[in-house]
């Protein structure tokens, strides 16, 4: 490994250079973000109430959830299969981040993201609405500035898109120190510089323009204790066991389910599945989670602790179910559901456990088994419970959970085209593709 030098200086003035065009960019990914969310909110609230009252039934009857969510899956069939680039590749072997897709594979990748979102699929939007930003970031820069490369349009728009999702440029900060991109020779900052500005001004433009506010209502966290360590180190392992259970299972049902090749038909019947789990586990288990989770401290005194584990479990075989069919989604805003709802089982079971420990521990655990990702983990935790008092046991809990799914498979399936380890005679598990080159920084030209 070649050590840093120390007579290589930073290009300053192309960081400068590249600070407009980086805000632009931060703003672009807001406004898309803001802009496809309002639209499927649109959506939501007239197929779950407007066109209810018509056939006179609520938007939480059993009935209608089953008839929503198989229309939904129908709707996204259709668009998968007539649109121009079939809506985008598979989501559920795709990561956070892949290369640029071609811009006419965005109407249609957008669509299904308005559908998937407004029907109550258990997805969130981060996948798509991550692919459509980079494809017209990337399309837009080549024709405007076309000395900037790939890596960088592509760095800018992830940081964007970052900051708009979770209304803060901490988590683009976090996520890129953890990927430690660009030239080595460059100090971490100036290589985030540029990135970061495109993380704020995205961040901005979603805390001016919308309502976002991650935060639960959960009791303070009391103050630590020596045994609250080892609290939160068991509650972690048992949630990324769970969620490593879930990675193990992935792959088979993605396989099993695509052996229906139409995807009018699968994404209708994945969409009947999922109606059927939501009219057992109730309204509170639909979309992407993120509205829902903020119920779950007024539930504690009406729901046992089997209850609000039963909530965890359906929403993560509807996570399954609608990644292995194909809607158009992501994967980690249901996740944080799993372990808020996790954590409130915990705490209800075990009252001397307390309320934040464990549902910040429950989170952690699973989302860094579903992302491999530690700083996400614990940016989520801190997001939904702004507790400064739990972040020394979530770092605990972190850690703990980190070594158990090491070496383990993340919650993605293997592609239909690669063989899996156990075909392989390997044993060896599965690693995502290498994406660093695609999230590069600034250009050190």
């Amino acid at each position: 490994m070649t050590e840093p030098t120390t007579d290589f200086r930073v290009p300053v003035r192309q960081l400068l250079k590249l600070t407009i065009p980086a805000a632009l960019v931060g703003i672009l990914c807001g406004l898309l973000l803001i802009g496809l969310s309002a639209l499927a909110k649109v959506v939501e609230d007239w197929l779950w109430d407007d066109l209810s009252g018509l056939f006179g039934l609520d938007r939480d009857s059993p009935v209608w959830i089953v008839v929503i969510l198989t229309l939904t899956g129908l709707l996204v069939g259709l668009v998968i299969q007539f649109a121009p680039g079939h809506a985008g590749p598979d989501p559920a072997s795709a990561g956070l981040v892949e290369p640029p897709l071609p811009p006419r594979v965005l109407p249609g990748l957008a669509l299904a993201m308005v559908l998937m979102l407004a029907g109550g699929v258990s997805l969130g939007p981060e996948n798509p609405i991550m692919a459509i930003n980079a494809a017209l970031v990337v399309w837009i820069g080549a024709r405007v500035a076309g000395r900037v490369g790939v890596p960088q349009w592509m760095a800018l728009s992830t940081a964007g898109t970052l900051g708009a999702m979770f209304g803060t440029p901490l988590a683009a900060a976090l996520m890129f120190s953890e990927m430690d991109p660009g030239d080595r020779r460059i100090p971490l900052w100036d290589r985030l510089f540029a990135p970061l500005v495109s993380s704020s001004t995205g961040a901005l433009t979603m805390l001016l323009l919308s309502d976002l506010d991650m935060a639960m209502d959960v009791p303070e966290y009391p103050g630590l204790h020596v045994t609250d360590l080892a609290i939160a180190v068991a509650v972690s392992l048992g949630a990324a066991a769970l969620g490593l259970l879930a990675s193990y299972v992935f792959t088979p049902l993605h396989r099993l389910v695509h052996r229906v090749r139409q995807p009018v038909l699968l994404l209708t019947l994945g969409g009947l599945v999922l109606g059927l789990l939501g009219a057992v586990g109730g309204s509170i288990t639909l979309f992407k989670g993120l509205e829902q989770m903020k119920q779950l401290p007024g539930m504690v005194g009406e729901t046992t602790a089997l209850g609000f584990l039963a909530f965890a479990l359906i929403k993560l075989v509807a996570l399954l179910v609608a990644s292995s069919v194909g809607f158009r989604g992501g994967r980690i805003f249901p996740a944080t559901f799993v372990g808020v709802s996790l954590g409130f089982a915990v705490s209800v079971a075990f009252p001397s456990v307390p309320p934040a420990l464990a549902v910040g521990a429950a989170t952690v655990g699973i989302i860094v088994a579903a992302t491999r990702s530690g700083w996400l983990s614990i940016f989520l935790v801190v997001a939904i419970i702004p507790q400064a008092t739990l972040i020394p046991p979530l770092l605990f809990a972190t850690l703990a959970a980190w070594l158990l799914v090491t070496n383990r498979p993340e919650l993605r399936a293997a592609p239909l085209d690669e063989p899996t380890p156990a075909e392989a005679g390997s044993g060896a598990p599965l690693t995502p593709p290498d994406t660093t080159e695609e999230q590069g920084s600034v250009d050190r030209a």
